[in-house]
């Protein structure tokens, strides 16, 4: 696993020890927020448990809450008119699911647990009242959102501009640095999306995709075993990203 689950019921003191600690703490704790701050939090979040294949949400559901992922990975979905998948991304402990259904009140797209998974459900009306009078929780929600805006741009600029190499090395980069904030190892991780997954999120074949994998294990930028992957060579995909031959 990739990380363990926190007890849903923790003593508040220990839980803002831990937290400033933990590589979740910029979301689930903001800094500079006081002990009763955390409180008022506390209150108004739940623990939710996804089983595997289980849906966090659906296409056209009302929006009411934002989901914080304790622990698992998710994969966010859109289904074309033939009810195929186009995958738009996928997500890791500490960050933020249905940003996308704030506009309009409604979920854009579908979110599944790849893994038995856990969730800080948050409903997004009183996170709203309760962040006009906690300045640290409205910085930080505000810095999400950022961040998830630019996630968006650069899954964009992947499929626009990359060609298929580019594409994986970008790929896995991204994984390295997700890891890494985490406190995981940047190069050897595992992989919890197959390779079609990975291909129909990339905009390429599952044939391609395992063609790339090949030929990165072969150039000694990766070793890969299964869903296994160390990245033996960060600087040289970092190259290819930035160097396409």
């Amino acid at each position: 696993m990739l990380l363990q689950s926190i007890p849903i019921k923790v003593n508040l003191t220990h839980l803002k020890e831990s937290c400033t600690s933990c590589s979740l703490h910029e979301l689930c704790l903001p800094f500079g927020m006081r002990l009763d701050d955390v409180e008022l939090l506390d209150k108004i979040t739940a623990n939710r448990k996804c089983r595997r294949g289980e849906r966090l949400y659906h296409s056209g559901e009302p929006f009411q809450s934002l989901y914080v992922i304790k622990s698992g990975f998710f994969k966010v979905f859109d289904l074309d008119e033939e009810g195929k998948e186009k995958i738009v991304g996928f997500y890791m402990p500490g960050e933020i699911l249905g940003m996308e259904a704030i506009n309009k009140n409604r979920f854009h797209y579908n979110a599944v647990a790849m893994e038995d998974a856990a969730v800080c459900e948050t409903p997004f009306g009183a996170l709203e009242k309760l962040s006009h009078t906690i300045p640290a929780l409205s910085h930080q929600f505000h810095k999400l959102m950022s961040r998830e805006i630019m996630q968006e741009h650069e899954h964009i600029l992947l499929l626009g501009t990359m060609r298929a190499p580019q594409r994986v090395a970008a790929f896995l980069l991204n994984l390295s640095r997700r890891f890494a904030a985490r406190g995981y190892s940047p190069t050897h991780f595992y992989l919890r999306m197959t390779r079609e997954e990975i291909g129909n999120y990339l905009g390429l074949t599952l044939e391609t995709i395992s063609r790339l994998f090949a030929k990165f294990h072969e150039d000694g930028l990766i070793s890969v075993h299964s869903r296994d992957i160390e990245i033996r060579d960060l600087a040289g995909l970092q190259k290819l990203l930035e160097h396409p031959a």
